[in-house]
């Protein structure tokens, strides 16, 4: 089901509707169409590009990665090229974004980075584990590595990192950001138990987590190995959470998520976990009213429950909601394709906001 609320909001005079509309007709023209099949034959993890650094304003190295149009046989880009800046989400890394990543490649400007404490990225200490903090690391991202306008996409806590951008560099919406996508995300009311799955050992839950996740904490080392042994029943819990109810996840795929939770020491795993717990930021949502917003998420996710991207809906006039029925909180893997659809969609829009 996909519920279309296109257009920028319901204060748009007649006028400006009739502004927009033709700004998006001529975006059409030179509409960029992800190649969605892109990605299924190559291998997970496996689509790079040279290593940068972008230091964090408290002196984090970020890694990120740079797809140019003409590394990969498309025209050279330009300052006034459309730059997108993908944002991972808790204890993934930026090679979660493989479809998209390979659906664009050649044809648009695309920056892909790991979250601090992530992935190639340096450890931060746990004062700068916030979603503050990520809102801020975005906002340097962004100064560093777009030359012009650009589109932010975010899955879970990388959604949550644009909403931090939001509430604080309000500044940059409308002008730098043009169109923002978030995905499998909430600004608040997170049961944070949910999204410890399958990073934890098997009977913690409720009530006890927080208790559980620093007391685990202070062995971290153990539960990391304890993690390795348990890897079958891993996988069956990776497939559980992440991942709608359907059959027809491949293997690989539930493979290459638990690989990036693996990854992701446990250590960094409870230092975030503060973080979601007091997670309330719907008071801070104006600037993405600014820009053309969409909002994805499975039917069937069992971390950030469809409502979540509901009431985000419901807060942001102008934006849109795809609903992905039957998929899991890793739509972006899942539904790959209509997820690349709703992007490309979104890009069109964002084009479009650029010649307002």
């Amino acid at each position: 089901m996909s519920i279309k609320g296109r257009l920028f909001g319901t204060v748009v005079g007649a006028a400006g509707l009739a502004a927009a509309a033709g700004a998006v007709g001529i975006a059409r023209q030179n509409r960029v169409i992800g190649n969605r099949a892109a990605g299924e034959d190559v291998a997970f993890g496996e689509l790079r590009s040279p290593a940068r650094v972008v230091v964090a304003d408290d002196a984090v190295d970020l890694h990120v990665e740079i797809d140019e149009p003409e590394d990969f046989g498309g025209r050279p880009a330009t300052d006034d090229d459309l730059t997108i800046v993908f944002v991972h989400g808790y204890s993934l890394n930026l090679d979660c974004w493989h479809f998209q990543r390979a659906a664009y490649r050649g044809q648009l400007r695309t920056v892909f980075y790991d979250q601090r404490s992530h992935g190639r990225s340096a450890r931060s200490d746990e004062e700068h584990c916030t979603i503050e903090q990520l809102g801020h690391d975005l906002r340097r991202v962004i100064e560093h590595t777009v030359p012009g306008r650009c589109v932010v996409v975010g899955h879970s806590m990388g959604g949550m990192s644009i909403i931090s951008l939001a509430e604080h560099h309000p500044e940059l919406f409308g002008d730098t950001v043009v169109g923002a996508a978030l995905m499998s995300t909430t600004a608040g009311g997170l049961d944070p138990g949910r999204i410890l799955f399958p990073m934890l050992p098997l009977g913690l839950g409720g009530r006890f987590m927080g208790r559980a996740v620093r007391t685990l904490d202070r062995g971290h080392k153990v539960v990391d190995l304890a993690r390795g042994w348990g890897h079958a029943v891993a996988d069956v819990f990776t497939d559980r959470y992440a991942f709608g109810d359907g059959d027809d996840v491949p293997a690989a795929m539930v493979e290459f998520v638990y690989s990036m939770l693996d990854a992701t020491p446990f250590a960094v795993v409870a230092d975030f976990y503060p973080a979601f717990a007091s997670l309330d930021h719907f008071d801070h949502l104006e600037p993405l009213s600014r820009v053309p917003t969409s909002i994805i998420c499975g039917t069937e996710d069992k971390i950030t429950s469809i409502g979540h991207s509901r009431k985000l809906h419901s807060r942001i006039p102008g934006s849109s909601l795809l609903e992905c029925e039957g998929a899991g909180h890793m739509v972006l893997l899942e539904r790959h394709k209509q997820v690349t659809a709703e992007l490309d969609d979104l890009i069109s829009l964002a084009q479009g906001q650029g010649l307002l």
